[in-house]
Order: C-alpha cells, then sequence, then structure tokens
C-alpha cells in the first residue's frame, strides 16, 4: 500500500467521517479516480506529437495512456473523423493514490506564483479538475527531450455527494486550496 493510502484509512477518514458528522464509516467519501488529458490540437499538421505525449503521459501516470480520436468531422478546423486529436489515461487504485502524492508534493509547488487552487473548480458533485499549462512542473520530464509545451486537465474524481464533502476530504488529504 502507498503511504497516501495508508494515511486515508488510519487519520483522514476518521477526521473527515467527524467533521462532516456521519454516523457510518462507509459514508464517508474517497478517491476513485484520477483522469489525466492532454487534448491536442496541433497533431493535425503534425503527427509526432501524439507519440511524444503519448511518452510524457505514460512517465507522468506510470500506466500507458489512450489516444483519443474525433467523433465528427468539422471542416473549419480541418478535423476529419477518427484523426487523433488527444491523449488520456485513467488511473485507480495504487497508481492513482502515487500519482495524487505526487502531484500535491511535488509538481504543484513548481507552478510558478502558486499560492492554492481555486476553490471553485468542484462541479457539484464533490469532483475536482485542474487545468495545467505546461507538463514540464513534472520532475520526471526531461527537460530536453520536451519538443513543445503543452497543458493538461487533471481531474481528481471522488465518491463524496457534494462540493463541501469533496472539499473536506481533498483538504485533509494535502490538497492545496486556497483559503
Amino acid at each position: 500500500m502507498t503511504n497516501l493510502k495508508t494515511l486515508y484509512k488510519e487519520k483522514v477518514r476518521d477526521r473527515v467521517q467527524t467533521e462532516l458528522g456521519l454516523k457510518n464509516v462507509m459514508q464517508v467519501p474517497q478517491l476513485e479516480k484520477i483522469v489525466i488529458n492532454v487534448g491536442l490540437g496541433e497533431a493535425l499538421q503534425n503527427g509526432k506529437l501524439i507519440e511524444s505525449s503519448v511518452d510524457q503521459v505514460k512517465v507522468i501516470a506510470g500506466q500507458m495512456p489512450v489516444v483519443t480520436k474525433a467523433k465528427k468531422s468539422i471542416a473549419n478546423f480541418k478535423l476529419r473523423e477518427g484523426s487523433p486529436i488527444g491523449v488520456r489515461v485513467t488511473l485507480r487504485g495504487n497508481r492513482m493514490y502515487q500519482f495524487f502524492e505526487r502531484l500535491v508534493s511535488f509538481a504543484l509547488p513548481r507552478v510558478r506564483d502558486f499560492k492554492g487552487l481555486s476553490r471553485r473548480s468542484f462541479d457539484g458533485r464533490g469532483n475536482y479538475s485542474i487545468g495545467l499549462k505546461e507538463q514540464l512542473i513534472f520532475p520526471e520530464i526531461d527537460f530536453d527531450k520536451v519538443e513543445k509545451v503543452q497543458g493538461m486537465n487533471i481531474t481528481i474524481c471522488t465518491t463524496a455527494n457534494s462540493d463541501e464533502e469533496g472539499r473536506c476530504l481533498l483538504t485533509q488529504m494535502g490538497f492545496p486550496l486556497r483559503k
């Protein structure tokens, strides 16, 4: 088991239960999955961009990502149905906890002028989304091998029923939300 998972089971779960006033341990929200998505609009002109993104997301997540393809053809964007336009990976279990720990302890503090994440990025059901401008904040990425700096969306899905429950869970796990 990872450090964060044991921390959750030993300390965080009890704290969240008392803070939210839940009677049963099974009602306490927990992390369900983390989805990392990289949208590559420029991949239509440069085919090597997809391959380099797959390699980078694989290093960041520790798991092989899936190449996403266009669902519709859009003439204005020179987009054809079935052409590759992104990379996505879904993390669960131990890999999810390891990624969460690396994100909170190493990657987010490396963001320039970081003062914490917005409290408004919850979706109404306890899930949180972050948009990162560059993949270089992850220490696993070799700066010299990066052809193009690209952003990514990270969605942290929880079993919480409301934003307040999700906020309580993430702050107890050390997630850096602004005051």
